[in-house]
């Protein structure tokens, strides 16, 4: 499914873009490969679990009680939009992580929402203050086509990397691809070296 915004203005010369992408301005195009679930905050619940000391679980009002971070700067998609200097409030994984207590051998995330679709990304793509649980965009809660009440948000690797309706980070020593990376994309997707198809 796609929305305006996908074909997007021309294309432009700005060090921010990383190769093959064009700034789609304001416009945020809506792409996905499922029906948008009707998810209610009061029943969604956010876990941690697989190679930790402590799963965990939090409710939406828990998450909303952990200290609070923002995110400032682009997202870039494997369909060749971008969306330059724009800003998303949540919880960093960092936090939740933390909180989990990751074991030594842990070394990959499986990311999985709500609806059942998953998405691979290696533990150092998560950590250092690179990801985050999102439910707001530019002040505004996300809309349940961008992904609310939460999503996942892992702004310097493609977005289908950031999965919607996040509920559950499973830690694990191996890497087990995703939907995406089942059906051809590539394992990692770093928009700067072009990492979209497996073998990219």
């Amino acid at each position: 499914m796609a929305t305006r915004g996908f074909t997007g203005r021309r294309r432009e010369t700005d060090p921010r873009l990383p190769p093959g992408q064009y700034d789609t301005g304001r416009d945020w195009p809506v792409l996905t490969a499922e029906v948008t679930p009707n998810l209610r905050p009061e029943t969604w619940t956010m876990s941690v679990d697989g190679l930790v000391e402590r799963p965990s679980t939090w409710t939406w009002d828990e998450m909303h009680a952990l200290p609070q971070s923002r995110y400032e700067g682009d997202i870039h998609c494997v369909t060749t939009w971008s969306m330059l200097g724009t800003s998303f409030e949540g919880v960093s994984v960092d936090l939740l992580l933390e909180a989990a207590g990751v074991r030594p051998e842990a070394a990959f995330v499986l990311a999985t929402s709500t609806t059942g679709y998953t998405t691979n990304l290696p533990l150092a793509d998560v950590t250092g203050g690179k990801a985050w649980v999102a439910w707001s965009h530019e002040g505004r809660p996300l809309t349940p086509d961008h992904g609310g009440p939460v999503r996942l948000l892992v702004p310097h690797l493609y977005f289908w990397k950031s999965a919607k309706w996040v509920t559950r980070l499973t830690l694990l020593d191996h890497d087990v691809q995703g939907f995406w990376e089942r059906n051809g994309y590539h394992d990692r997707g770093d928009p700067w070296t072009e990492q979209r198809y497996q073998g990219d």
